[in-house]
């Protein structure tokens, strides 16, 4: 007699192996990227005064903490992979669900997976013995420079790792993050020990500053850019163990700590230097630590921004899969994407995909500049999309279990939310080439879910 179990084996899942150490890793050293280090010279020349710059990450920090409170409650009452595409998808329908993840596919994560790359080439290339990555190595049919090719041997070889095994990159996450925090306390502790230093600084300004309310702004914007990336857990919320506890306390915990430590590194940064130092230095760390320890000291925060990169794009390219997974899954999608590694119990498909399409974004030869403003409308826009959801299943489905409730309901998601479209406006108009491209890729999505739906309807008759 046939087994029929022998003829249909039971289809592969993801597997919950990320514990609470991880889930704090993803938060934590996905936000920590390069904008530390490199956004309080654009704050500085936007504000013009440290007590200003002080407020604005204050202001940013708090309206982060808040989307990570309204994210905590969506994380822990639907835990399933995609978290912001299951969000969507289930408060405003199949087809908005489809557009977030087709953008998130196509434009935001290869966008910003050559954003992270591209800038740690950058950062290498302040190195004397790295100088040659900005030189052509292949001239025809088309430029490539060495550069290049590196962010191209990160982008493959983190993709690797997530391939083999959520629990690996797991744990790369938590062992180089724990590396990461380590490097900005050093930091703080060897500007606090500058014998030159002086609180003094702090009441010091840039006379050149944009100022006003448009300058800080501006500052505000810098300041969130430096937070993002703590919406990436929600991704990967089908391979939390006991989600409706983790997700929360790793949102909450996370986005809390990292706080912390950039209010350090900026207070360390100002005792060393003065605002008119900072607003003209391209790395102000990097300065600061040369005043104490000279320019072995400046390698050394250098490399650690390189570290903190390789860190930020292993939480990125985790998060960035499992989205379109998740919309294939809902046969929405290429039936491919939706398959799991039958012994790695990743979406494997999923990964090489996104990892082919970050590498074609690397190739066409963009600055790091143009891939950030590529991806930031769409993150924008989708962070205000996704976080007004919690209104809509607070009144469609007022018994459901909440295993948390954000704090502060309705105010805090509503700050949120509002926070998100002030910025997506700024983005917008800041970059209206970027932004009237992503709206158009955007609206490109509409023919192809309805090539999908009607392709799902049929399987189903």
């Amino acid at each position: 007699m046939n087994n029929p179990e022998k003829k249909n084996p039971p289809r592969p899942e993801l597997a919950r192996d990320l514990k609470l150490s991880h889930a704090g890793a993803i938060v934590v050293g996905t936000i920590i990227g390069s904008g530390i280090f490199l956004v309080p010279t654009e704050m500085m020349q936007a504000v013009g005064s440290a007590r200003l710059v002080y407020l604005a990450w204050m202001v940013g920090g708090l309206l982060s903490f808040f989307g990570a409170l309204t994210y905590a409650e969506l994380g822990a009452m639907k835990p399933q992979a995609g978290g912001e595409y299951v969000y969507v998808r289930d408060a405003y329908g199949p087809l908005a669900g489809f557009l977030y993840s087709w953008t998130w596919f196509l434009i935001a994560k290869p966008a910003s997976i050559a954003t992270i790359t591209t800038g740690m080439v950058r950062i290498l290339e302040t190195f004397p013995v790295f100088s040659f990555f900005s030189h052509p190595c292949i001239a025809h049919p088309f430029t490539v420079s060495y550069g290049q090719l590196v962010a191209i041997a990160a982008t493959l070889l983190i993709s690797w790792l997530n391939y083999i095994g959520v629990r690996r990159a797991g744990e790369f996450q938590f062992l180089f993050t724990l590396l990461k925090v380590a490097i900005i306390l050093g930091i703080v502790a060897v500007g606090f020990s500058y014998s030159g230093g002086t609180w003094a600084n702090f009441a010091t300004e840039f006379t050149g500053a944009k100022g006003g309310i448009a300058g800080f702004f501006a500052a505000l914007v810098a300041a969130l850019w430096a937070y993002d990336g703590w919406n990436d857990l929600n991704m990967v919320a089908g391979e939390i163990r006991d989600p409706q506890r983790n997700i929360p306390l790793s949102l909450i915990w996370g986005v809390a700590t990292v706080g912390a430590l950039y209010i350090l590194v900026n207070a360390a940064v100002q005792y060393v230097l003065p605002a008119a130092a900072i607003a003209s230095s391209e790395r102000p760390a990097s300065d600061a630590v040369a005043l104490v320890l000279g320019h072995a000291g400046a390698g050394l925060v250098s490399a650690g921004m390189a570290v903190s990169m390789l860190v930020t794009l292993n939480g990125t390219i985790m998060s960035g899969a499992r989205v379109p997974f998740a919309m294939a899954r809902d046969e929405y999608f290429f039936k491919a994407i939706a398959e799991v590694h039958p012994r790695f119990h990743t979406p494997s498909m999923a990964i090489i995909v996104q990892c082919g399409l970050a590498i074609a974004l690397l190739l066409l030869g963009g600055s790091f500049r143009q891939f950030f403003s590529l991806a930031i409308f769409a993150e924008w826009m989708f962070y205000m999309i996704a976080g007004s959801t919690v209104f809509v299943f607070r009144r469609r489905q007022p018994l459901a279990e909440r295993p948390y409730r954000v704090w502060g309901y309705p105010v805090v998601p509503a700050l949120f939310v509002l926070a998100s479209a002030a910025l997506l406006y700024y983005t917008f108009t800041d970059n209206l080439k970027s932004s009237a491209g992503g709206c158009l890729v955007i609206l490109a999505g509409v023919p192809v879910f309805y090539y999908f739906a009607r392709r799902r309807a049929a399987a189903q008759t």
